[in-house]
Formats: C-alpha cells, structure tokens, sequence
C-alpha cells in the first residue's frame, strides 16, 4: 500500500513545534481532572508565544463523544485555549486516540484543528516523521484491533446516538474508565526495546523508508530508542503522572518530563 503524502511544514526562526499526549481530562474524576486541566492550561500558555504548530496525539479526553447537536460538557477552558492559539495563526494537528476515537467533525469546523484517525507523516524541515497515537499499530492485539474496527464503523456510531446523551455519555464514561487503560500495570512498566510493539513497528518501517523520527502516544511512558544512527523512537508519556511532551527545533527531538507551571 502506498504511504499517505507527507505533510511539509517549515519552521520559523525561534519557534519550535510542541508534541504532547494522553491527557485524559475527565478521569479519573472531575475535581481531580480538573487540577490537572490547570496544569495542562499553563502549559499552553508557556509555550503560546515560541510556537507555531503543536500536535496532539490522541486521547485528549478520557471518553469522547459528538451527537448532532450536541457535545460533551465540559472542558471549556481547555477547548478555549486551544481555539484561541488557532486564531492567533498556529496550527493545530489533532490525532484521534483509543479513547476519544468517535470524535467527528466538531474539532475541525469549530476549533479549525486539523483532525487524523490513522498515522500520517510529517516532513518538518528536512527531517521525516511518522506520526501516531500508537493503538492498533505493531504485532499482536487482534481482538483490540477487531474491536476498534467495529467501534469506528458508521453503524455503530449511528446506533449509539440513538441513546440519549445522558445515557450516552454516563455510559461511555463507564465503560472508558473501567478498562484501566488510564491506569492499568501495563502502562507503567517498560517492556524492553525487543518487547515494545511500538518499537518493534517502527524497527519494521525503518527496513522500507528512512524515517528520521516516530513520534507516538498511547503507552503513557516517556521513552526514548535509537533505532539508528539517524532514527529515534520517541513515546511522549501523559498528563497524568509524567506531565510530559516533545519539543522539536531545527533538528533536534528533546522529550520532556515533569513539567510544573
């Protein structure tokens, strides 16, 4: 199958381009997600002024769902920053996460974000990136895989708006923060560089392109691999326990953890 056409984006002079993930607002509670908005608000503010493009590489919201007129409550402060820095002219790329998958056309027609449900590549100067939320992607995990297919049909979408957005919503809630995905064992220990699917997908791209950086979320650890002498594997990590995020300029990848307004 041919690969999707790179994006091409040019850096400006003391910019940098902003790459973060899994934030999960809305879990595990409100008061606690709440606190962690703050932090993610300050944040963006911080870097309002060095940027130009930023990335969000899924899972945003611990559970998203759009009906036809209506959205999530919630998250005002958070979607009014993010639509504020696309006003002041930097662009937004919106990558979809196993979590908030059945986001629609809301994001793009209201906030202006550039919205992807597969991995897309980057051409950022002259370095090429495959980027990702990181679900679905590499060896094993075919009943998530035939889940997810099922999730994203249209039928499926289309019968789960026919529940009332209360329901609708109080049951996605559910059911989101009852598979542990948010905090389960397996998204805090390290696997090892021959044991990371991600890794090991990006090992696999790497035999038939080069490909400069594979950025991904998903995995909620911050983790860095060399593949090569000219290709790294980066995992942002999140917004819940790391508080982490990458930062690209004119060539060079840094993954930051622990950040603290």
């Amino acid at each position: 199958m041919e690969k999707n056409r790179p994006i091409k984006i040019k850096t400006q002079d003391g910019k940098s381009v902003y790459f973060a993930s899994d934030q999960h607002f809305g879990a595990p509670n409100e008061k606690d997600s709440k606190k962690r908005e703050e932090i993610f608000l300050s944040w963006l503010n911080e870097i309002e002024n060095t940027t130009d493009t930023l990335f969000l590489i899924g899972d945003l919201f611990d559970f998203w769902f759009e009906y036809k007129y209506v959205v999530p409550k919630g998250f005002v402060r958070i979607l009014g920053k993010l639509a504020q820095l696309k006003d002041k002219g930097i662009t937004i790329y919106f990558f979809t996460g196993n979590h908030d998958l059945w986001i629609d056309d809301y994001f793009e027609k209201e906030l202006g974000f550039i919205v992807f449900r597969k991995k897309q590549y980057f051409e950022i100067d002259d370095k090429l990136f495959l980027i990702a939320h990181g679900d679905g992607l590499g060896p094993g995990d075919k009943g998530y895989k035939r889940m997810k297919k099922v999730f994203t049909n249209p039928i499926s979408k289309w019968l789960y708006r026919w529940l009332h957005p209360d329901l609708g919503m109080k049951l996605g809630n559910y059911l989101s923060r009852k598979n542990k995905l948010i905090s389960g064992n397996e998204d805090i220990i390290y696997l090892g560089e021959d044991k990371e699917w991600l890794a090991l997908y990006s090992k696999r791209k790497l035999k038939q392109e080069k490909i400069h950086f594979f950025i991904y979320g998903h995995r909620h650890l911050p983790i860095k691999i060399q593949l090569s002498p000219e290709s790294v594997y980066f995992n942002l990590g999140d917004w819940i326990t790391h508080y982490s995020y990458g930062k690209y300029q004119k060539g060079n990848f840094e993954l930051i953890i622990n950040y603290s307004k």
